[in-house]
């Protein structure tokens, strides 16, 4: 890619040399200025997308994250279109004095609009770059910064292709990778970071470059895991997977039989092979006519599965489940790209509250706090409290050990985690129960603490934590990265490097 010429934007044109967020101000002394309204009309007239700022008609459109109730003030938008696009922003923006926040589907955005965390920050989204090559022969997909799980899984199924991908279609590619990505397929594959094998980006200087294990492998190394706080990627390139044998689906009981389900699920989960991963859960759904009658104004505890196995060996595995006699059970050969629909996740944005943990283990004293917080005869106020059996190789040491293997991609900063459980609850944040759903979200959280893990994850992390806990003892190595290619910290993230 060429890399364009300086914006004409240059702080000589600004008062003192500095830049204000408010968009329309100028200076009254005299000297010839250019207000950042002004600044940012000829960045406009420079890029393929479009420049907003407060007052412009689609404004709060484009400034909505994907939970809806996360209010994000930036100073102003810019919707990239290309990624010369991005070139010029980060270079204007440095030269005005504001930083840069990417933000495709805004997905995990409550840590950055904090505590007007955006003050200041142009936020860069790019959801309408969503372009995906395939190439089946090398089996490596290349797809552009706004690219959603959807797009990738439908381009590469007819390719009897398999993507790490997210829990939904509309997820956005490049964030859930950049903090690690864990797939349906995350036992036996491992993080979908690790499959990356070399990312486009703009860094803070506004230079486009490509990183791989040969070339800026420090970079390519901390990218891999570590986060948006290093550079606006602008493409990803990373491999795609045959799985010829997939049955996944759910089975389903009353609310009511939480504590039994939960306690037979820990001791199945023991004898599964990596080939397996689930998640176990407790929904309650309000009525709605979308969903099926078996779903609209129950409360249920769910099982999720996804087994690469061959039906006959799905149904020896499935067996100490299915002998509890679920009320549903939709466990079926099927194709991988269905796997976007098995966790039900809203199909569009949606106001809500939630938050995650690992959880070093499942004990039985842990599975009885768990079901007090949010079983059948918790006053709950979460749609979803669910927990994720983890290992395989989502365990560091598994995941080392398999680097070391030819022709397995060396990991980046995030390898998998010490822990064998992820816990997420999340509800609809609605006019009337805000209060209800934190207190219902803080009781889950303090109820497990007892058994929760040293580390965090960054994508199920949905409240600011210290970096320690996602990068333990790899911080020091990654902020001396971040020190190299952004010194003045121009790059901001919703999970800062710090």
């Amino acid at each position: 890619m060429n890399t364009p010429a300086p914006s004409a934007i240059t702080t000589d044109t600004i008062t003192a040399g500095t830049a204000t967020t408010d968009t329309h101000d100028t200076s009254t002394t005299g000297t010839a200025t250019l207000s950042l309204r002004e600044a940012f009309a000829s960045l406009d007239d420079r890029i393929a997308g479009r420049v907003l700022i407060a007052g412009d008609p689609d404004w709060d459109d484009a400034r909505a994250a994907w939970n809806l109730a996360v209010d994000q003030r930036p100073a102003a938008i810019v919707v990239a279109a290309t990624a010369d696009d991005v070139v010029h922003v980060v270079r204007a923006a440095k030269e005005l004095g504001l930083a840069i926040a990417p933000q495709a589907t805004g997905h995990n955005a409550g840590p950055l609009a904090a505590n007007d965390g955006l003050a200041g920050v142009v936020l860069l989204r790019t959801h309408e770059m969503r372009g995906v090559e395939i190439d089946a022969e090398s089996r490596i997909a290349r797809v552009e910064a706004g690219a959603q799980w959807g797009d990738v899984v439908a381009a590469a199924a007819p390719f009897g292709l398999t993507a790490l991908a997210g829990s939904s279609h509309d997820v956005g590619v490049v964030g859930y990778t950049l903090g690690g990505g864990v797939s349906w397929l995350a036992r036996s594959h491992g993080l979908a970071a690790n499959h990356v094998v070399a990312i486009e980006l703009v860094t803070a200087d506004g230079v486009a470059r490509r990183v791989d294990a040969e070339h800026e492998a420090e970079l390519f190394w901390a990218l891999r895991g570590g986060g948006g706080d290093l550079g606006v990627v602008t493409a990803l390139e990373f491999g795609l997977f045959d799985v010829p044998e997939l049955s996944a689906g759910m089975l389903l009981w009353p609310i009511e039989r939480t504590a039994e389900v939960f306690t037979a699920w820990s001791e199945w989960i023991d004898g599964v092979p990596a080939s397996v991963t689930s998640i176990a859960r407790v929904l309650r759904l309000p009525p709605m006519p979308e969903l099926p009658p078996f779903l609209s104004g129950r409360s249920l505890v769910v099982v999720e599965v996804a087994m690469q196995e061959d039906p006959a060996r799905v149904d020896e595995l499935l067996a100490p489940l299915r002998a509890l006699v679920p009320e549903v059970d939709t466990v079926h050969p099927q194709p991988s790209a269905e796997l976007l629909q098995l966790h039900m996740d809203p199909p569009q944005p949606v106001p809500g509250h939630g938050d995650g943990l690992l959880l070093a283990e499942l004990t039985p004293a842990a599975i009885r706090a768990f079901v007090t917080a949010v079983g059948p005869d918790a006053s709950s106020a979460l749609l979803s409290a669910e927990v994720r059996h983890l290992g395989g190789m989502l365990d560091p040491a598994v995941a080392r050990a398999a680097a070391s293997v030819q022709g397995t991609p060396q990991p980046g900063v995030t390898v998998g985690f010490d822990a064998g459980f992820l816990l997420f609850g999340v509800g609809i944040a609605m006019p009337g129960n805000r209060e209800a759903l934190a207190e219902s979200l803080d009781r889950l959280l303090s109820a497990v603490a007892p058994w929760r893990a040293g580390s965090d994850y960054l994508n199920f992390a949905e409240h600011a934590r210290p970096a320690e806990r996602f990068f333990g003892d790899e911080l020091g190595r990654l902020r001396a990265v971040k020190q190299a290619v952004d010194p003045a910290n121009v790059i901001r993230s919703n999970h800062p490097i710090g």
